[in-house]
């Protein structure tokens, strides 16, 4: 597979949310150009706008039924997870628990999987049978479940999956069968709550206590629920936390120390990456969704504060390659009474470990935007490409912080 590396100076200035607001930028891949951050939520709400936009998923019908590689590739990965078969039952409950005792959270991430993975096949290959399931366990959840509750772990829940549901809906809006207005009610009355209690008080501990995915699953979720709902106050939140929230997972917070390297490569220290790889590597899938997201709506937050996370994505990538980077010391508060701890080096601890979450990034920064991105590019291509989803990196949790199929919906 050929690997586009152009010159680093590349830019645009053209206004994402003057694109997005053009019928024809609605109608094909809305994000040739690198938007300029607007402040407040768009006039108009884009549908579909959160992970894909209609471009994406006309490409990807386009490039599948033309058997076109890395479309093709993609496609036949979600085809062959057992997830987005159309014989799929729900296990729709009333009470999900995540942390502490009767822990039953793994029937929510699943399903979700599910509902995401019948309905991208729908989106791509016309299939009534995978609307049918699609619609069918997002129904059951909405008219069903009523509480995310257990310990601190609850907080994880509500955002991972507030914002993994709601990107499911997102894909199932027009079609009859989906009851729409059920899963924004369920949304804004069972996910939010748990997502902005966690994003205002953080559980009654130190600002710091808790790493920067907490608060960034959380901001996901709020500004899912914000695009689903057409909910501007939401989708603010979001976004203003995105870029001065007090907690780590704001772009100043997550990414605290920069750097230049031998090549001349700008590098951005990861908040967690003093802890282990494996949340290092869940965080550029976090912050890259709400990125996305934003994008599809006409915000570019991935370029935000000179393009602070790219720098980030250029640092995880290139350590979890196998190459050197640099380290600050990293302290913080932790508990309630903010005691000190520190990181004295970046953590070894699963590095390479390899989650779908590249492609996203290599084809924004690469091929929307035409900048240089030889670490993610070299991670997406040489360790990643092409990209599953849920069920595809094991049955824990883990591997299924991201619903995946990147090469599919973002190749370019």
């Amino acid at each position: 597979m050929s690997r586009r590396v152009p010159p680093r100076s590349g830019t645009s200035g053209l206004s994402r949310r003057g694109v997005l607001k053009s019928a024809a930028a609605l109608a094909v891949a809305a994000s040739a150009a690198a938007p300029t951050v607007a402040d407040a939520a768009p006039t108009t709400f884009t549908h579909p706008g959160m992970l894909h936009n209609a471009g994406d998923i006309n490409r990807a019908k386009v490039r599948v039924a033309a058997g076109t590689d890395p479309w093709l590739s993609g496609w036949n990965r979600l085809t062959a997870n057992s997830h987005s078969q159309s014989t799929w039952t729900n296990r729709a409950t009333a009470t999900i628990i995540r942390g502490g005792d009767g822990q039953n959270y793994s029937l929510l991430y699943n399903d979700i999987a599910a509902a995401y993975q019948n309905a991208l096949r729908w989106k791509v290959a016309g299939t009534e049978a995978n609307a049918v399931c699609a619609a069918d366990i997002l129904n059951a959840w909405s008219r069903t479940l009523t509480t995310v509750t257990g310990n601190a772990d609850r907080f994880l829940a509500a955002g991972l999956y507030g914002w993994q549901f709601a990107n499911a809906c997102e894909l199932m809006r027009d079609y009859g069968g989906f009851d729409l207005a059920a899963a924004r009610s369920m949304l804004a009355n069972v996910f939010y709550p748990l997502n902005n209690s966690f994003l205002t008080n953080h559980n009654d501990a130190c600002i710091t206590n808790y790493w920067a995915n907490w608060d960034l699953c959380n901001m996901a979720s709020v500004l899912a629920i914000g695009i689903l709902n057409e909910d501007k106050a939401k989708y603010d939140q979001a976004v203003t936390y995105f870029k001065s929230g007090a907690g780590n997972g704001s772009i100043a917070h997550a990414v605290p120390y920069l750097y230049t390297d031998s090549d001349g490569y700008a590098l951005g220290q990861w908040q967690e990456s003093g802890r282990d790889q494996g949340h290092t590597v869940m965080g550029m899938g976090q912050m890259g969704a709400i990125c996305e997201m934003a994008w599809n709506q006409g915000d570019d937050l991935y370029s935000y504060d000179s393009r602070r996370f790219m720098k980030a994505a250029q640092y995880v990538a290139k350590y979890n390659l196998g190459q050197d980077v640099p380290f600050t010391t990293y302290t913080w508060g932790t508990g309630q009474s903010c005691a000190q701890s520190s990181q004295t080096v970046v953590s070894a601890s699963s590095r390479g470990q390899v989650r779908p979450v590249w492609a996203m990034l290599h084809f924004h920064y690469n091929r929307r935007v035409n900048l240089d991105d030889k670490y993610i590019s070299a991670m997406y291509y040489d360790l990643v490409a092409p990209e599953g989803g849920g069920g595809d990196y094991g049955s824990d949790s883990g591997g299924y912080d991201q619903l995946g199929f990147g090469t599919l919906m973002y190749a370019k």
